[in-house]
């Protein structure tokens, strides 16, 4: 497949008339604000520009509009551990230390732009560091999740060519296990109050570096991040986003999906290894000037949100689904959130109830987004639209979203498809470049003029999107992807383990959860089979990441199967849903 977004694509972006929705200014909007500076290219009076670098062009401008004193006093970043230690930055202080950090990286550890490095970190500013060092230096950053075990850090390594690993003291001992088997890896940088042999100490490095650092000229297709997402089958894929897809697209989507000004403070929950934190916790903030609102939060738990949006002006909050299931459980009367004002949640479709118990607990809706890695945001309720409960809301203001079938037809409102968002003859700037070193999965993504969303659902009358549920076999637990593919895999690697079959089962707090059909290897006997299944349970949380494991298991006689032999995952999944 040919590459994506190249200089003729670009120059078909630029000519492009943006058809977005009508902007009005938000009243509390600053005149000098970044995000206004771009709204001729968002009326398509302006070319979309050939080259753009999110730090220099959006984070820089705003810590001069702040040296200015014409932005709000609140900082750009706000960092809580729950014990006592805060960390804030003004987008001053973000720029000082990430070029001490960019120097770092380029001229101690030797890394270029174009390189690639690995960064599993969990919520602690560090992240934030990185991110933006990477975009001043042209690095390509890989961001993992904080449970990645020995082997998915081995295999992440392996496929991107990793030059560099960044992580705590907690995953380090993981990383030297695998280390020697990484011929590409050069550089281990720990991020600990302590030192470890064989690793340079993240802090001390970048502290005694000097902050002057010219950012590198990016173009807007260079390639900004990738990120690593579960499939069916097979190993996790690699999806590459540019400085276009990820940093500038922002300045061309509308500002009410967040709602979100120069005043403003958001708070996201997610895992620092998504692209939901990405998109949430860094760029559209940052492109309006808000400030990202970070906890620590080494475990989910009702009391520590609760509590911290009573004490901390948080104005947006984003959690996924089981979030707000879970918050909703507890008594609100000795809690009162004085500033929180919008609610947002993705990953998974919010249940109508707990929608329901949340508004006449807050007084507050949430709204629905939905989007992929692949994608970013492809559907949203924005602030200000009717929520419908169950619906995802309406297509991304720059996204053509329909429902289609299977010869890439568009369907009319109120019948069943597939979920899809046109990308031809004009591929959408938010999308993804490709699955690197896999032009074939790139192009199995496709049909006719459409991108392929894998998800079914419908739209109504008034435009707006119902999901209805995986085309594949995709485990949606919690808002974490778990491809069946990962988890068979883990299992089958234990003795008793002939022949195994993942699939997605219904639970009250996660949506959906892991459930693992097991055929016993015939020499394999077993009289308590509970007990079996709790050690085939560890066996997986010690072969992959721990959230994967099967919260379910069933010892069967056999698996359904195609007369090629193929598993009728979808025959176990029905049944477990009671779709039969």
């Amino acid at each position: 497949m040919k590459m994506l977004f190249k200089l003729q694509t670009l120059k078909s972006l630029s000519s492009l008339k943006f058809h977005h929705r009508v902007f009005h200014e938000h009243p509390r909007l600053l005149a000098s604000d970044v995000y206004s500076q771009y709204e001729s290219v968002r009326r398509g009076e302006q070319e979309i520009p050939k080259y753009f670098n999110f730090a220099s062009d959006v984070l820089d401008k705003w810590s001069e509009i702040e040296k200015a004193g014409k932005k709000p006093s609140n900082p750009a970043y706000w960092w809580v551990d729950g014990k006592g230690e805060e960390v804030k930055w003004s987008f001053e202080e973000l720029g000082f230390l990430s070029r001490k950090v960019a120097n770092a990286l380029t001229k101690v550890c030797g890394i270029q732009k174009g390189d690639r490095i690995v960064v599993v970190l969990p919520r602690v500013p560090e992240w934030w560091l990185v991110n933006v060092a990477c975009m001043r230096t042209g690095i390509v950053l890989t961001p993992g999740i904080s449970q990645l075990t020995a082997k998915d850090i081995l295999y992440r390594l392996q496929a991107s060519k990793a030059t560099c690993i960044i992580t705590s003291d907690t995953l380090a001992p993981a990383v030297d296990s695998v280390a020697s088997e990484c011929q590409f890896l050069k550089n281990k940088l720990i991020v600990s109050k302590g030192s470890r042999e064989g690793w340079l100490n993240f802090t001390d490095l970048y502290k005694n570096q000097s902050d002057d650092h010219s950012c590198v000229k990016t173009s807007i297709q260079d390639p900004m991040c990738i990120f690593f997402t579960s499939g069916t089958t097979g190993s996790p894929k690699m999806a590459e986003h540019s400085h276009g897809s990820l940093g500038f697209r922002p300045l061309l989507s509308e500002r009410y999906w967040m709602n979100l000004t120069p005043s403003d403070m958001i708070w996201n929950t997610a895992d620092t290894g998504w692209i939901v934190t990405s998109v949430t916790s860094l760029f559209d903030p940052w492109v309006f000037g808000s400030c990202i609102f970070i906890h620590h939060l080494p475990q989910i738990e009702s009391s520590t949100i609760l509590n911290t949006l009573c004490r901390y002006p948080v104005n947006t909050l984003f959690g996924a689904p089981t979030l707000f299931r879970m918050l909703v459980q507890n008594d609100f009367s000795g809690y009162k959130f004085m500033n929180l004002k919008h609610c947002v949640s993705g990953g998974e479709a919010v249940n109508p109830e707990v929608m329901e118990q949340w508004r006449s607990k807050t007084g507050l809706d949430i709204h629905e987004i939905y989007g992929q890695t692949e994608t970013g945001i492809i559907c949203c309720v924005s602030k200000g639209m009717k929520v419908k409960p169950g619906s995802m809301g309406k297509a991304a203001s720059s996204y053509d979203v329909q429902i289609i079938d299977k010869n890439a037809n568009i369907l009319p409102p109120g019948q069943e498809g597939e979920i899809a968002v046109r990308i031809k003859p004009i591929r959408p700037l938010g999308f993804f470049s490709k699955y690197v070193d896999n032009p074939e999965k790139t192009a199995a993504s496709e049909r006719g003029d459409f991108y392929l969303t894998g998800d079914r659902g419908t739209v109504d009358e008034d435009g707006y999107f119902w999901f209805i549920g995986r085309d594949d076999d995709i485990i949606n637990s919690a808002g974490y992807r778990i491809g069946p593919f990962e988890v068979e895999s883990a299992l089958i690697e234990h003795p008793a383990v002939a022949e195994t079959a993942v699939v997605s089962s219904p639970d009250p707090l996660r949506g959906e959860i892991v459930k693992a059909f097991v055929v016993l290897s015939s020499d394999f006997t077993c009289d308590d089979l509970e007990s079996l299944a709790c050690e085939l349970q560890e066996h997986v949380k010690k072969t992959t990441a721990p959230y994967k494991y099967p919260r379910k298991v069933e010892f069967v006689q056999q698996l359904p199967k195609t007369v090629t032999g193929k598993i009728k995952r979808n025959e176990l999944r029905d049944k477990e849903w009671k779709r039969v």
